[in-house]
């Protein structure tokens, strides 16, 4: 199991140590613990897609988050900064800015699926997309925009009226884009059960007053959000831009800096049952009494020099033993593997578990505490949303950071979108029963079944009053486009389809075409 470390500032390393006023000596060992967990049954059947869509498409998924409302507004402040770079352009000096015509919501959509599109189908810069050289060319980029209009977008692309903005705000460059985004995140979709939150980085290199240094991270600089994950789906429910002492948080007295991150981020979700799951940083045991008396339950890795942890065996442990110690409400284990791993929890038992994996050496299975296996499966939903997004991210290098941070909210609201759609697909599959298929009119929309299944042609049954002489009408002649309509009677037919059909070339156009 991988603990991420990070380094704190002496003003937040003492705000963390000092989070806690519980008694050490309020723990005790134990081996048969079970918790009162929280006071509110979690109610599951409120939990999913909230504004649910009849045959939802990837693009209605999408348009959910990043909405034409939202894109108006972003539409309105591009045009006026076009404006505002037109008027502070020397007399006399042409450029792309002088060709500038007012952009729109379709076109402004289209501008955001060709960043995303970047993203699939990468390349060393932005021109090397409308190259001409045939081992380069990718003619579809032009055929949306000529470059020249795709650079001007994205020098004029724009989220705030300059002259109203909130100065003292770090964040005022793009603070109406993220509170719509978050908003249409919670509003969308209720989260399952269980939660997590996490710390997560974008790549930035660039002079900024909140960028931050984690070299536990890959890209170790930039700038660092708070995420809130659902664990069932990977559904990112909430994101806070850290910016220092201005950060956007509620602060809480006695729970110092990474408690008030969680009280903030779970405030709509608290007294419902949830359970949350985090790592060392956040782990303490007053934010978890805390979260507790407001029916939530939490599990994470825990510093052992916490205020309020209890003292463990001094000996040193071999690897694979437990101690367990509790004081009533919270569970607290310290169990050795490759180093000795401190575990907090107010939803487990003191019990071990069977992991499905066999030690090699021994022969024996390995064991390990519930509340581990539990972290273990449950705490990377932040990672892996990070993961599927770095394989298809638009966020390109620009001298803007506003605008890399935009390009990061949106390949968040992506994800979003296709966990949606996913979702609505898989309820549509369940509930949906399907209609007997039609024996006449005009073929279906999409593929019919006529198209992919395997045919052989056979003769109609005989009935009593024909007998050998049985005929039916042939379906392409009778209701074909392809060629002049006619009742011509045939006897043969394609006994999958139930379809009366002429020989040839009848029974092959029907079998092959799909609009015959």
């Amino acid at each position: 199991m991988s603990f991420k470390r990070r380094q704190l500032t002496n003003s937040e390393y003492e705000s963390q140590e000092s989070d806690s006023d519980s008694d050490s000596e309020d723990w005790k060992a134990t081996s048969h613990f079970t918790p009162p967990g929280p006071a509110v049954c979690f109610d599951e059947s409120q939990s999913g897609v909230q504004r649910p869509l009849p045959f939802p498409t990837e693009a209605e998924c999408f348009k959910l988050f990043l909405t034409e409302e939202l894109v108006g507004e972003i539409v309105e402040e591009t045009n006026r900064y076009a404006l505002e770079l037109q008027e502070k352009r020397e007399p006399g000096v042409r450029g792309k800015l002088a060709k500038w015509v007012t952009t729109t919501i379709s076109e402004m959509y289209t501008f955001l699926v060709t960043v995303l599109l970047m993203g699939i189908v990468k390349k060393n810069s932005l021109r090397e997309y409308w190259s001409t050289d045939p081992m380069f060319a990718t003619p579809f980029f032009a055929s949306l925009f000529s470059q020249d209009r795709f650079l001007v977008l994205l020098r004029c692309l724009h989220f705030v009226n300059n002259a109203t903005a909130i100065l003292s705000d770090p964040l005022h460059k793009i603070r109406n884009v993220l509170i719509s985004l978050t908003s249409a995140f919670g509003r969308v979709f209720v989260p399952y059960k269980d939660l997590c939150i996490d710390e997560s980085l974008m790549l930035w290199k660039g002079r900024l007053a909140f960028r931050q240094y984690i070299p536990s991270k890959r890209h170790r600089f930039g700038v660092k959000f708070f995420v809130m994950c659902d664990v069932k789906t990977g559904f990112v429910q909430d994101i806070i831009v850290y910016t220092g002492s201005t950060t956007d948080i509620k602060h809480y007295e006695g729970l110092g800096v990474s408690g008030s991150v969680v009280m903030t981020m779970l405030a709509p979700h608290l007294g419902k049952g949830h359970t949350l799951y985090v790592d060392n940083w956040y782990s303490s045991p007053t934010l978890f009494q805390h979260l507790l008396s407001n029916s939530t339950g939490a599990c994470g890795t825990v510093r052992s020099n916490r205020k309020g942890m209890p003292a463990f065996g001094c000996g040193k442990m071999q690897r694979g033993e437990v101690e367990f110690q509790e004081n009533g409400q919270q569970l607290a284990v310290k169990w050795h593997d490759k180093r000795d791993v401190h575990v907090l929890s107010t939803v487990h038992t003191a019990t071990m578990s069977a992991t499905g994996k066999v030690d090699h050496l021994t022969g024996e299975r390995k064991i390990k505490p519930d509340c581990v296996l539990d972290y273990n499966l449950k705490m990377g939903a932040v990672d892996k949303a990070d993961m599927i997004n770095s394989f298809v991210e638009c966020t390109r290098k620009t001298n803007k950071w506003y605008k890399k941070i935009f390009f990061h909210l949106i390949d968040t609201a992506v994800l979003n979108g296709s966990i949606v759609h996913r979702q609505l697909t898989e309820l549509l599959e369940e509930h949906h029963t399907p209609r007997r298929p039609s024996t006449g009119g005009r073929p279906a929309a999409d593929n019919p079944l006529r198209l992919t299944a395997r045919h052989f042609p056979c003769k109609v049954p005989q009935t009593a009053s024909q007998g050998s002489r049985t005929r039916r009408h042939c379906k392409v002649c009778l209701s074909g486009a392809r060629r002049s309509k006619q009742r011509k009677m045939t006897k043969y037919m394609c006994l999958a389809c139930d379809t009366p059909l002429c020989i040839s070339p009848c029974f092959e156009e029907y079998h092959m075409l799909k609009h015959y």
